[in-house]
């Protein structure tokens, strides 16, 4: 079985040593093992656990909350239902963040489209008073969806 310090483990994670370290003492990687002089040694099978712990914390879970699901882990089966919920959550945060950012970029995309034209025209009166027929199928598509 293969085993890495926390220098090693942290450049395969992507993540810094320091992270790692403070991921141990919020409590998130409790079954990392350590050598007999202390230093902590980490397996393969702990690098799924703190892609996990990435995962949430890019939904905006706050430590606090992966600490509990980590404990309600370290508690068994009878917190399944608990997990299960916490997860359902999140899944419903990340769908309301990715139609924002959907939002976000169709207006952006819009206004690319607009500039575009602008600059090419050298004015903004043409994408401004443009018909919609005259507008590209995407663009007019966008137009709709978008608040300006």
């Amino acid at each position: 079985m293969m085993l890495y310090t926390i220098s090693e483990a942290a450049v395969k994670m992507q993540l810094t040593s320091y992270t790692l370290r403070y991921y141990d003492r919020e409590g998130l990687i409790p079954f990392v093992e350590r050598s007999a002089g202390g230093v902590r040694m980490f397996k393969e099978k702990d690098f799924g656990w703190i892609r996990l712990i990435g995962c949430m914390k890019a939904t905006g879970m706050p430590i606090k909350e992966i600490k509990q699901f980590v404990d309600w882990y370290m508690e068994g089966d009878s917190t399944l239902q608990l997990r299960r919920d916490m997860f359902y959550e999140r899944k419903k945060l990340v769908e309301e963040q990715i139609e924002s950012l959907q939002k976000t970029l169709n207006t952006i995309k819009y206004k690319c489209w607009f500039y575009d034209t602008a600059v090419a025209a050298g004015t903004t009166s043409v994408p401004k008073n443009m018909k919609p027929e005259d507008m590209p199928d995407e663009i007019r598509e966008l137009k709709g969806k978008i608040d300006l």
